[in-house]
């Protein structure tokens, strides 16, 4: 009985402690909640799906193995993202399209799902995107096109509606008859060459060669492929030019919106750069279009000057140019010339293969030059001014400079300016422009050397380099 008693009063004793200690403990998490520290958040748990009641040992291993499956893909994905974001860059080949008569420069580019391949016109005066698709046709007694994008074919293209504020807002001459608001977005882009391309725009997307943050060259060499989401892409269905009987289309990479350049930089380091090979290179030597760092090269230091993104200009890219010099003396041009704001301006153009100079500068330059070869005979061959027989002789070619605001000055290679343009024949190779207008920096000028837009920066990096790998 007395056990039985202690018994009872010991567990009493229990009960009251542990009554105690829950009163304590909510007491001490109220004045924990009135001196402002909020509780921690209960945490997030998975719960546990119970087998069917019954479930075999071979059935539970099923749903084992299904869940694995899920997480290993998960794991996969998550895998791909984190190393899209390491990468710094991607490249693209680039080569002189001179094997085949133009004076372009050719981009090797792959769009689709699956990736269809093809051969691009380089171009930074162009805003779209466009590729030659099935059943194309081109100027009359035209071959037809050796390639032809299959749209039907591939899972991620996506046709734009004309009155979606990409077509209505961004696409350059997008046609106006929009019949319903779900009708394709039409084109009929003209070029300043004459050349025109018509056809309806969507999105879709291309296949990159990613080149991680330890690459020394970005290069993409090796690298791991990844999908550019939402390209956007014409289909062009009918085509003139000369250009584009070579090509596939254009890459676009001038300052617009939709342009493959801006989308591109935009997702990698805010710039791109390319190395223009010699214009007269064989088909097999080439470079890189870069988005992300580009490959420095050993040598001096990048010049820079600021990059102008000026919409009386766009889609191209301006610059400032303070003077230009022929054997070291400055040339008396105006500064309207150079100036946007008052009718001139300066713009590269990969697309644009002789310099054009605004009538004042074009003057002044082919006169300083002229005057230092006027001792060799004069030869006429259109559409150059200023030809001579080099067989008569071989005189020192005159240095020409061009100095841009921020003291960086391009100091081309003589066969950049005084060309070869016959056998024994060589020709002051820029071309006269209209006054007022626009002076253009063509690629023959730009030849070996690495251009580097910063568009985020707006800064235009250039050196001298032999560019062929």
């Amino acid at each position: 009985m007395a056990s039985r008693g202690h018994l009872l009063l010991l567990a009493l004793l229990v009960l009251a402690a542990a009554a105690a200690a829950a009163s304590g403990g909510g007491r001490q998490h109220q004045q924990r909640q009135r001196g402002g520290r909020k509780p921690k958040p209960a945490r997030p748990r998975l719960d546990l799906v119970p087998a069917a009641p019954g479930a075999s040992l071979g059935e539970r291993a099923r749903d084992d193995a299904r869940r694995h499956a899920y997480i290993r893909s998960q794991l996969a994905s998550r895998r791909r993202r984190a190393a899209d974001v390491g990468a710094s860059a991607f490249a693209m080949p680039l080569s002189s399209g001179a094997y085949t008569g133009t004076g372009q420069y050719f981009v090797r580019f792959r769009v689709g799902t699956p990736a269809q391949p093809f051969v691009l016109v380089a171009d930074t005066g162009s805003d779209l995107t466009w590729v030659k698709c099935r059943g194309a046709a081109g100027p009359p007694a035209s071959d037809p096109p050796a390639r032809e994008f299959r749209a039907s074919e591939s899972r991620s293209w996506a046709p734009l509606a004309c009155s979606s504020d990409t077509c209505t807002s961004y696409v350059p001459f997008s046609l106006a008859n929009c019949s319903s608001p779900a009708s394709p977005c039409a084109y009929d882009y003209r070029y300043k060459d004459g050349s025109a391309a018509r056809g309806v725009v969507g999105t879709d997307a291309a296949t990159i060669a990613l080149s991680g943050s330890g690459s020394e060259d970005g290069s993409g060499g090796g690298g791991r492929r990844a999908k550019l989401q939402g390209v956007v892409l014409g289909c062009t269905a009918t085509y003139d030019g000369q250009s584009f009987q070579s090509s596939d289309g254009v890459l676009s990479l001038g300052n617009s919106n939709i342009s493959f350049a801006s989308r591109a930089a935009a997702r990698f380091g805010g710039r791109f750069s390319y190395c223009l090979v010699d214009h007269l290179a064989p088909r097999n030597a080439s470079s890189y279009l870069t988005f992300g760092p580009g490959p420095e090269g050993g040598g001096a230091p990048a010049a820079r000057t600021p990059l102008v993104l000026d919409r009386r200009v766009s889609p191209f890219y301006a610059v400032a140019v303070d003077a230009v010099y022929v054997a070291g003396e400055a040339l008396d041009i105006p500064a309207d010339v150079w100036d946007v704001g008052r009718g001139g301006g300066a713009i590269l153009d990969s697309g644009t293969s002789l310099t054009v100079l605004a009538t004042p500068a074009y003057r002044a330059v082919v006169a300083a030059l002229g005057g230092r070869l006027a001792a060799l005979p004069r030869v006429a061959m259109d559409p150059f001014e200023y030809c001579y027989n080099w067989t008569a002789g071989a005189p020192e070619i005159p240095k020409l400079e061009v100095s841009f605001a921020g003291s960086a000055r391009l100091e081309p290679p003589a066969k950049s300016y005084v060309i070869d343009a016959a056998p024994g024949v060589k020709c002051i190779g820029v071309q006269e422009g209209a006054w007022p207008g626009v002076s253009v920096i063509g690629n023959i000028l730009q030849q070996e050397h690495l251009w580097e837009f910063d568009l985020r920066d707006r800064w235009l990096r250039f050196k001298h380099t032999r560019c062929a790998l």
